[in-house]
């Protein structure tokens, strides 16, 4: 059906960006404070989707996780995890290639927060957990809501990582974006207008939606 890849392409969406949440949320605020060694590489590695083509990336997952591959393999006799061509594959490779852009607008609202405020919290018995989900993150509500719209909007618009680790299958791993190249290909140009359309408006609002709010929380340097 029509509505199938938008509908795969919302679902991928939506899982990707709750994990990435999790997942960012808790090394953003590891990067914040640390003070390792191995922090310009953890940093390097988490930006580098930012630079590297999408095929990159897409390929060594493919190679990774193949069952022709030894690790691939393991998987698959041990836990009967298939990731190539399914489901979870699109989600683990869009978590990756997704992942600064939630974790770079936490990190740097959780290291622009002054130190006393955590130093308050720990002196009022609060442990660093409850200090991080309910002292620092409630004072980066637009940070957070930041990362969470551009990694949303990101997983949408995806193409090259999804086509590589998922392919094509109709209702498991063809998202709106494959859709539209197919539709593209076939010469079919208003069903690839349909797709481009509704991503096109629906990338719009989510933006727009996320200045509007954040400008509620900013207010402009000349007032």
């Amino acid at each position: 059906m029509i509505w199938d890849p938008l509908v795969l392409t919302l679902k991928l969406a939506l899982v990707t960006t709750f994990l990435l949440l999790v997942i960012s949320i808790l090394l953003a605020s590891w990067l914040a404070q640390t003070r390792s060694k191995l922090k310009p590489v953890i940093e390097t590695l988490v930006s580098m989707p930012l630079v590297l083509p999408p095929t990159v990336l897409g390929f060594y997952f493919l190679v990774a996780f193949s069952p022709g591959n030894a690790f691939g393999n393991w998987l698959n006799d041990w836990f009967g995890i298939k990731l190539v061509f399914s489901f979870p594959g699109l989600v683990l490779a869009s978590i990756l290639y997704s992942l600064p852009f939630m974790v770079h607008p936490i990190q740097s609202g959780l290291s622009s927060i002054s130190p006393s405020l955590k130093e308050a919290s720990y002196l009022m018995g609060k442990s660093k957990w409850e200090t991080l989900t309910k002292v620092l993150l409630p004072n980066i509500k637009p940070a957070v809501l930041t990362g969470i719209v551009l990694a949303f909007a990101h997983t949408i618009g995806e193409f090259g990582v999804v086509l590589m680790i998922g392919g094509n299958i109709p209702e498991v791993t063809k998202v709106a974006s494959i859709a539209i190249y197919d539709e593209v290909e076939a010469l079919n140009y208003e069903a690839a207008n349909f797709y481009s359309a509704i991503l096109f408006i629906t990338t719009f609002a989510i933006l727009l939606s996320v200045y509007l709010i954040n400008g509620r929380y900013i207010k402009p340097f000349w007032k």
